[in-house]
């Protein structure tokens, strides 16, 4: 009962602040809204998506490429910079990489000594390693040879296997292929096996010791303990493939020794990137709205097809290019809105959420002045898994505050259904970057058009999939959304009705009650 006396009156303010009695939008609201173009939005993701910036790891070359992109956009259209450091608030990180000029694996079979190069390997593994063993093949579908093993067939000894990748299969199968391959690492991990070396003949490239561990310094006690399971070199190396095909199952005369250095910390700066839309209240200016998207992705990995790029167009590339775009848009109001609009895009979503948990932590604007935080994901596509969401948008969290309800009467004027989901509305909401502002007390859900798709996490997330006029249409919705709660003096509240809620309605109340 609460909730709902709360959000009719709440969407009423904001009808009466939008001249919205027939809910109509002014014309010059109307017109900056017009501005929102599939167009414009193509031209910056084929930039940020593209090849060029090789998936937007964190960290990254690439990566940073984006960031210098969107503050060069913000810049544009006109927006304040409030970082630290112009557009950007920097971020001091560090990464644990292996140092591969130490690294060195051969396999010695017969007469001829293989040498694998450093840049036709992938593993992560953390602690030093050195291994000089003779070689046991396994045939990894063989599930009943497999349960057959003893210790002392295996205990000490270099197990070569063919384990498949399962990021190049079917999404539908990854589960199922990762249980498998958990399994086996486990029975192998059990027999006391020295290492396990799986052969790769799909590529000839590795990514080495992979991007390396990263390592928040503010938060060293929530970093993932290092694995104790057998530690595991994928190989590249033709040679080593020819090898192992003419190997028997058993064991065999071949030796193969490796050694991999311990990781070593290396010092790194990571980049928020943050511009604003002051707002014209004079008592209202001081409170803000956030609207954001995370501009990494997954950087390099497994060929699949000759493609090793994980270019998150969709991913959140389509939130990215959203963000400057409706930022672009709403600087071109002749009358600015109440509050002020802040627009930013986070480092770091797909390791953890780094970038909106540094933000959390160090918050450019005071928490309890911050009114609503709407996060963008995955907008750009429709082609999702449970079939075409053409002109449908969906919320996380939906009932848990206002800003459902508000953004669903935006879409009630733009011609956008905004639903929830029955079953991964609420399941979702943890899964991104509102999670940290919501944490925190702040009204914040995520808005997204495909929960799943089919390139999700793969190399097939291009720019060219992209539905840009849905995206169009979606991003006026979510700029609407913005001004609504932006002009209305009354701001959104968690709904103190529903206890998944409960947690971050308390944390709303411990900050204003300071």
């Amino acid at each position: 009962m609460t909730r709902t006396v709360h959000t009719t009156v709440a969407v009423a303010v904001l009808a009466c602040c939008l001249g919205a009695q027939s809910r109509t939008i002014p014309a010059d609201k109307r017109a900056a809204l017009d501005h929102i173009s599939a167009a414009s939005m193509r031209g910056h993701l084929s930039f940020i998506a593209s090849d060029a910036l090789e998936g937007r790891a964190t960290p990254s070359t690439g990566l940073d490429l984006a960031a210098e992109y969107i503050a060069a956009q913000f810049r544009r259209a006109g927006l304040e910079p409030v970082g630290d450091d112009g557009y950007f608030q920097t971020a001091p990180f560090a990464v644990s990489e292996t140092p591969m000029a130490g690294f060195e694996l051969k396999l010695r079979d017969g007469g001829e000594t293989i040498s694998v190069a450093a840049n036709q390997v992938s593993f992560s593994i953390e602690k030093a390693l050195t291994v000089s063993a003779a070689v046991f093949k396994v045939d990894y579908k063989n599930g009943a040879a497999l349960a057959a093993l003893k210790p002392d067939q295996i205990e000490g000894r270099v197990v070569i296997a063919e384990i498949p990748d399962y990021r190049r299969e079917e999404r539908s199968r990854w589960m199922e292929m990762y249980r498998a391959q958990e399994e086996f690492n486990g029975k192998i991990t059990r027999l006391k096996a020295a290492l396990v070396v799986s052969i790769d003949r799909l590529t000839m490239a590795g990514s080495g010791g992979g991007a390396g561990r990263m390592i928040d310094p503010e938060n060293r006690r929530r970093e993932i303990a290092p694995s104790a399971g057998v530690p595991v070199i994928t190989v590249h190396d033709p040679r080593v493939v020819k090898v192992y095909d003419a190997m028997k199952p058993g064991p065999s005369d071949s030796e193969l020794s490796a050694r991999v250095p311990a990781q070593v910390e290396r010092q790194i700066k990571l980049r928020n990137v943050i511009g604003l839309l002051r707002g014209s209240d004079p008592a209202l200016a001081n409170t803000y709205v956030l609207l954001t998207a995370h501009y990494d992705h997954l950087g390099k990995g497994p060929a699949n097809g000759g493609d090793n790029i994980y270019n998150g167009a969709n991913d959140d590339g389509s939130g990215t290019v959203s963000v400057i775009e409706i930022a672009s848009a709403l600087a071109t109001l002749k009358q600015r809105p109440k509050r002020s609009i802040v627009f930013m895009t986070f480092f770091g979503e797909e390791k953890g959420g780094y970038g909106s948990r540094f933000y959390a932590r160090h918050p450019v604007f005071p928490i309890d002045k911050t009114v609503a935080h709407l996060n963008l994901e995955q907008v750009g596509r429709t082609d999702d898994s449970e079939g075409p969401q053409v002109s449908r948008a969906t919320i996380t969290g939906f009932d848990y505050s206002d800003i459902g309800t508000i953004v669903k009467a935006a879409g009630e004027m733009t011609g956008v259904t905004i639903y929830k989901h029955e079953q991964n509305s609420d399941s979702f909401f943890s899964r991104s970057d509102n999670q940290s502002l919501a944490d925190q007390g702040v009204p914040a859900h995520t808005l997204g058009v495909s929960f799943l798709f089919p390139d999700y996490h793969g190399v097939g997330d291009h720019w060219e999939k992209i539905d840009y006029a849905n995206m169009e249409k979606v991003d006026r919705t979510a700029a609407l959304g913005l001004l609504m709660i932006a002009d209305n003096p009354q701001e959104p509240r968690w709904d103190a009705s529903n206890p998944k809620a409960a947690r971050y309605l308390k944390a709303w109340q411990d900050h204003h009650s300071k």
